[in-house]
């Protein structure tokens, strides 16, 4: 696995992403778009937390600023984590039928599944947390605000097509499910809480 992506240039990045390799791949761009998300409203924070007219909210902005800093750490992790998990799979993947690793390939499966439903959640509580930021931040960052909801809709959406790839390889019909179950809420608060940023930025601007 090549540098953790949190010590990678994005360039370096990008060029990794667009081998033909099996990583770095969806499911890590997932996790890396959702800590531009929190970068992004790291940025309106930071516009807004000094701001005079804004000082009754500071306390508040700088409690936002901590949680984001937190989030963003937690998404690149995961980023290395959905890697991780994927190069596993691929190589149990690879092994011809008959060999006994193979029988590790439901545990790859609904690890490679977990970390994707991670990412999902942690975007969706980027996006409650983006949600109480149009009326005391910076008037004049309401794109940007918006842009950072949208990215973070963006790496639970592309999160979902990550856990739903690799459901069919668990083997527990129980854990399928409820994982299937959770997918299908977050991709809702997603889209609802994304929404509600969107048209608050509008309203506010």
């Amino acid at each position: 696995m090549a540098a953790g992506f949190e010590n990678q240039s994005l360039a370096d990045f990008l060029e990794g992403l667009a081998r033909k390799t099996p990583t770095p791949g969806g499911g890590a761009v997932a996790s890396v778009v959702g800590a531009l998300g929190c970068a992004l409203g790291r940025m309106v924070l930071a516009y807004s937390v000094d701001k005079k007219s804004l000082q009754t909210h500071r306390k508040t902005l700088g409690s936002a600023q901590d949680a984001l800093t937190l989030s963003q750490t937690l998404m690149l992790r995961l980023a290395n984590e959905d890697e991780q998990a994927y190069a596993t799979l691929n190589t149990l993947q690879k092994l011809a039928p008959d060999d006994p690793a193979r029988a590790k390939l439901p545990q790859a499966a609904s690890e490679a599944a977990r970390v994707p439903l991670a990412c999902m959640a942690a975007s969706v509580n980027t996006l409650r947390l983006l949600e109480t930021l149009p009326e005391i931040t910076n008037v004049y960052l309401r794109s940007d605000l918006a842009i950072a909801a949208v990215l973070a809709q963006a790496a639970a959406r592309a999160g979902a097509w990550n856990v739903l790839v690799n459901l069919p390889g668990l083997d527990d019909d129980t854990q399928r499910a409820q994982m299937h179950a959770q997918m299908e809420q977050l991709l809702a608060d997603a889209g609802s809480l994304c929404a509600k940023i969107e048209q608050a930025c509008v309203q506010s601007a």
